[in-house]
This record gives structure tokens, sequence and C-alpha cells, in this order.
């Protein structure tokens, strides 16, 4: 059997919940499909300390299972389900997870972007414990360390300029002889006197037994290793939205979906995005947020409009 619904939401980061809250609240009993990985990119972050609302912090996973209460206390349905198609040329929106199908009156696609990673040993049993891809997010965490930021672009530059606030200095290991950020950014990190670059070298491993303690590097020129103490890695070398499911029928921007600024709508009237899936720029929770209660304001007001 076939389920019609007002609202069917993709993804289950802060943008996904706030939407879905929203949605609720207006009454249209939405449906959110989590994903098998739920919670998004805050399930792989411990303290969150820069969500407003939170002075002593709080971790990552219980925030999202707060927000998965608030949303599902006003009516929201959510299944630990990821859509495997969808078909937005026309309305209702053909939403599919395995044999299970549903027609959407609207659609908001909250399903973020994942950071890119090394896929070298010891960084997915450290990541959390030392390894991280988001200085906003971690960096006080490390004040007074050792860090080494991983990556060449405007990405890493960031954040290694971030990171110069609490640590007491910062390696950036880059795999070739120069940068590829922009000018200005790589003067502002090379001007800084925490910096300093490994140049033409990679990470092939990640240290520490329960936390990060250092990285062992290989020259791509030479091909000699060497290990090097830190309290810290943060990888930049950027992330990947999540847009497979819509690719071809919505248009996109580098692989991210464009949004009618200031809107969340999409290309296809009725299909609204938010979150960073859109975001190329800021990627925090609360911004994240903050799209995800306008995409569920901007469904409620397109089936309104429809219903005229």
């Amino acid at each position: 059997m076939v389920e019609e619904r007002n609202v069917v939401i993709l993804g289950s980061g802060p943008a996904g919940y706030t939407a879905a809250l929203y949605a609720a609240r207006a009454d249209l009993a939405p449906l959110v499909l989590k994903g098998l990985d739920a919670g998004g990119q805050l399930m792989l972050t411990t303290d969150v300390e820069n969500y407003p609302g939170f002075p002593d912090a709080i971790l990552g996973p219980e925030l999202m299972e707060a927000m998965e209460k608030q949303a599902t206390r006003f009516g929201a349905d959510t299944l630990a389900q990821t859509a495997t198609r969808v078909d937005l040329s026309a309305r209702p929106f053909g939403v599919w997870a395995g044999d299970q199908e549903w027609r959407a009156g609207t659609l908001i696609v909250a399903t973020g972007a994942s950071a890119k990673w090394l896929g070298v040993p010891g960084e997915e049993q450290l990541r959390g414990r030392g390894v991280s891809a988001c200085a906003t997010c971690d960096g006080f965490f490390f004040r007074d360390r050792r860090l080494v930021v991983v990556g060449g672009g405007d990405t890493a530059m960031e954040e290694a300029s971030f990171l110069t606030k609490f640590a007491s200095d910062v390696t950036i290991v880059h795999r070739r002889d120069e940068f590829r950020a922009s000018k200005i950014m790589q003067d502002r990190v090379m001007e800084n006197p925490k910096v300093s670059v490994v140049w033409d070298s990679v990470v092939e491993e990640v240290l520490g037994d329960g936390a990060v303690d250092g990285v062992r590097l290989r020259n791509v020129k030479t091909d000699e290793t060497s290990e090097r103490e830190t309290d810290g890695v943060f990888v930049a070398i950027g992330h990947t939205p999540n847009t497979e499911l819509v690719r071809g029928q919505l248009e996109l921007s580098n692989g991210y979906i464009l949004v009618q600024e200031p809107t969340t709508k999409t290309s296809v009237p009725g299909v609204f995005a938010a979150g960073d899936v859109t975001d190329v720029i800021y990627r925090q929770a609360v911004t994240a947020a903050g799209q995800g209660c306008k995409a569920a304001m901007d469904a409620e007001r397109f089936l309104e409009s429809q219903a005229d």
C-alpha cells in the first residue's frame, strides 16, 4: 500500500529534525526518513558547546536524541530507513525506501554532507578522541595543545587559522609543495608564528591508544617516513554533499543543492532543501537548524497555496 504524506523529510540532522518539529506543529504530520546513520555529523561529536541553550555543553548524540523526541512529541513520525529513490517529475512526489513507498505533497531534502576522511589506520578508531573534521566544533578542547591540520585548500587554511586561537602550535601537512588555497588565505596562515608546514607529505597513520598522540608521515617524493607528536588531527580535505539521490532531478552547484535564497526552494516546486546539503560556507548545527525551520515554513505555505 502506498501511503500519502503532506511532508516527507529526508535526513535526521539538525535541519531534518527542526523541519520535522515545525511541520508537526503546523499539523502536517511529517514523515522523517532518518537514514541508517541517523543524527548527522553531530553523532560523531562529543561535547557540543556552541549550540544555544546549553551553557554546560551537551553530547552530540544527546542533542540529536532530544531534537527527535521534541519533533515526535508534536506528531512527527520517524523511520530508521534510508530513501533509496525519489521521483520528482510530478506531484505528489514518489519516495521509496527498500520495498516501502510514499507519495509526498512536499519533500524536504536534509541529507547533509559528509566530511572526506583520509582512510588511514587509527583515524576511525580515534574519531572524536583527537581526530576531527570541524575546527569550530572541537578547537576549543585543544587549548595549549599541539595540532596537525591535513589539507591545502581554503578549508585547511581556515581551520588552521582558527585553531591558532587555542593551540600552542599548528602544523599543516600537505601532499604538494604549494597550497591550492587563495593567496589571501595562504598569506594569513603563513604569517602566523604558530603555524608550520610539512610539504610533500601525507599522513600514513594516526597514532594513539584511546587518544591521539602522534601521526606517521610519509614524504611522497623521498618515500621516507617519520613520526610527529600531536594531540589532535584535523582533517580538512573537503566535504561531499549527500545528493546522489536527487542528482539529475534538482539543480546542483558543485554537488550542493541550489536554493532560491532567502527561501529553501529548489528548482522543483514543492521540493525544499536545508542544512549542509546546501551549505558550502557555514556548516554549523545552528545554521542547519535555522534552515530546517525555513524549509518547513516554506513547505506549509506551498501546501496552502495548492489548496487555494
